[in-house]
């Protein structure tokens, strides 16, 4: 009957000590993480939003400019 006590008293014993040593502290390491791995990807966003809008305008002028210049000859130089 007192091993029996022991023993259940033990199991509740590390079953406490694991959920609240080990699961808790695990769990709200990786809702830390994953919440400052979304702040980063957030901020890399809208530091890249304007290069994006950049970049768009330069290759719609680029374009254009290509289609002005299809029909036109370009002569290369032969290289010995």
């Amino acid at each position: 009957m007192f091993l029996r006590v022991l023993f259940w008293a033990l199991l509740i014993y590390l079953g406490y000590r694991f959920i609240f040593h080990f699961i808790i502290p695990v769990y709200r390491a990786t809702r830390e993480l994953k919440s400052k791995m979304n702040q980063f990807r957030e901020q890399m966003e809208a530091q890249n939003q304007p290069q994006r809008s950049e970049k768009e305008n330069e290759s719609e002028n680029g374009k254009e400019k290509a289609k002005g210049k299809e029909g036109d000859y370009i002569e290369f130089e032969e290289v010995k």
